[in-house]
């Protein structure tokens, strides 16, 4: 029987058995990585997934912003009337101040003045029983309205001595008698008479007259145009230099 004692490697064998086993160790420490490779970086990865979420968030950096400076605001001075504050309705109301209204005054109810007598209104009378001095006569002229309506004498009438039925004025008409002035306007109603001093010279006092019958007194009320005659015979003088009336306004 042989006998099967195993013999230790020879000097050559062990160096290849080294040799292999070398290059076996080297092959598989080659082509580790490769298979591992997805796995690590793998892990990596979700090791840096967890790190991420344990660790706090880190706020991104602000994106620098230009300075801005703003101007300091500047309050307008207020004005003395100041500016009225916008109403409900979003206007502004007027800051003007309304004149104050005043009410024209009540018409009062006019009363129609009456109009200024004329010689149709008015009826004429002498009064000589006033008496007479130093060869005068002094009478009074009476005017009488004898209209339906008031009406007004205010002044001298113009008084002249006629002769009828011509009723052209003999010589010249009377004066005014200045001493006895207007006071003012009269009123006649209906019926109502004003009288004016009438003094008469007599012509026998003008050795010069040239003496005329007159048959009546022409009167011409105050600003009237028309006439009336008085039948009342005279002596009358045809001088035109010689005045034998005086007349003075109309009194109340």
């Amino acid at each position: 029987m042989m006998s099967t004692e195993q013999k230790g490697p020879g000097p050559h064998e062990s160096r290849q058995t080294r040799s292999g086993t070398v290059l076996a160790a080297t092959a598989v420490s080659s082509s580790r990585p490769l298979s591992i490779a997805p796995l690590v970086v793998a892990a990596l990865v979700g090791v840096g997934l967890v790190l991420a979420g344990c660790s706090p968030s880190t706020p991104p950096a602000p994106t620098p912003t230009a300075a801005v400076t703003t101007a300091p605001e500047t309050t307008a001075p207020e004005a003395t009337t100041g500016a009225p504050a916008p109403t409900a309705a979003g206007t502004t109301p007027s800051t003007e101040t309304a004149a104050p209204t005043t009410s024209a005054p009540t018409a009062q109810p006019t009363t129609a003045q009456p109009a200024l007598c004329t010689a149709a209104s008015l009826n004429g009378s002498l009064d000589d029983t006033g008496g007479g001095a130093a060869g005068s006569i002094y009478m009074k002229l009476i005017l009488k309205n004898t209209s339906a309506a008031s009406c007004i004498l205010n002044g001298y009438p113009g008084v002249s001595l006629v002769t009828t039925p011509a009723d052209s004025p003999i010589g010249v008409p009377a004066d005014w008698t200045v001493s006895l002035p207007s006071k003012g306007p009269i009123t006649l109603t209906p019926g109502q008479s004003s009288a004016a001093q009438l003094q008469y010279t007599q012509a026998a006092n003008y050795p010069n007259c040239t003496k005329v019958r007159a048959t009546s007194v022409m009167v011409y009320p105050p600003s009237a145009t028309d006439r009336l005659l008085i039948a009342h015979p005279l002596t009358a003088c045809s001088n035109t230099d010689i005045v034998l009336l005086h007349i003075g306004a109309f009194q109340p």
